[in-house]
């Protein structure tokens, strides 16, 4: 027994920001925020739990199948709606579905935790056959749009993905991990907007995403030549390229979304997930690899046989 990824969703919110919308604001330009982040458009304007509705709506249909036949709701979020209930409880009843609900924070590591979770979840006798995995965030709602240094980088969206037993698809290694000393680099306290010291957490960042990309990939007994499709974290381009080189994985295999969204947090692989899929490369026992790290600081990494 196997899992696979039957269907993907997306949602952005209507309302875009471009870099000249921020020149107006801020004391940066559209050629700086290129250059360092390698963004030019972000989405704002959004709502987790209505992304999260949107996204999982899109999924389902792509999977061909029903609410009904959703056994699990996985949502990761740093932006949930409210302190309590869960998010996860309002996209699970936006979407008519009828099973059990729960949300993770593992900031912009949380879809990759989630895949995780759903898929020994889903191994188990008796378990789900069907999660609905969604990555959800908000983040515009937690941005000082004075803070040049944060407010350039974050937007909002969703993304989801049904997962569902199956003789194809196989989840070949993982590797999970935190470093909660690295906390004051990256927070947000309740009632507060997003702090970033953002030299620090390019570099743990890199380091910790390369560890951990190396670490999977020798359990999985691969080499990055047998990865083809490479889907990590969009949070600024820069990373991005710093990453490939330090392990040896061609930009060319990457496929990113971050000039048009920004940094979506959770949602940002699943977006990367469905653009791959729009390119037409995620084909079956093609080897997929995602990679994402956040605040905490977490970072997980996982490689999936297509």
């Amino acid at each position: 027994m196997a899992v696979r990824i039957a269907g993907i969703g997306t949602s952005l919110p209507a309302k875009v920001l471009s870099n000249q919308d921020l020149e107006a604001t801020l004391d940066t330009s559209d050629a700086w925020i290129r250059e360092r982040a390698g963004i030019v458009t972000r989405h704002v304007g959004g709502i987790t739990s209505q992304l999260g509705i949107e996204a999982g709506n899109d999924a389902i249909k792509a999977a061909n199948i029903s609410a009904d036949d959703i056994d699990l709701l996985l949502l990761s979020t740093s932006s949930p709606d409210q302190r309590f209930p869960g998010t996860s409880a309002q996209i699970h009843a936006g979407l008519g579905l009828n099973c059990g609900a729960f949300d993770v924070n593992a900031a912009c590591a949380g879809f990759a935790y989630g895949y995780v979770a759903a898929y020994a979840m889903m191994m188990l006798a008796g378990g789900p056959k069907r999660v609905l995995n969604i990555g959800s965030d908000a983040l515009s709602t937690l941005v000082d749009y004075d803070d040049r240094s944060t407010a350039i980088l974050f937007g909002d969206g969703a993304g989801a993905c049904v997962m569902e037993r199956h003789e194809q698809g196989e989840l070949l290694a993982f590797d999970l991990g935190a470093d909660g000393d690295l906390a004051p680099i990256l927070y947000c306290r309740h009632g507060g907007t997003i702090k970033m010291a953002g030299r620090e957490v390019f570099k743990k960042a890199v380091r910790a995403v390369a560890g951990s990309i190396e670490a999977t990939l020798k359990r999985a007994k691969l080499t990055p030549a047998d990865v083809d499709v490479v889907l990590l974290h969009q949070a600024n381009i820069r990373i991005i390229e710093s990453v490939c080189t330090r392990t040896s994985l061609p930009m060319s295999k990457t496929f990113n979304v971050i000039e048009t969204t920004g940094n979506t947090s959770t949602a940002s692989i699943p977006l990367a997930m469905q653009h791959a899929a729009n390119q037409g490369v995620l084909e079956p026992n093609k080897i997929v690899l995602m990679s994402g790290f956040g605040a905490g600081m977490t970072w997980a990494t996982l490689v999936v046989r297509w």
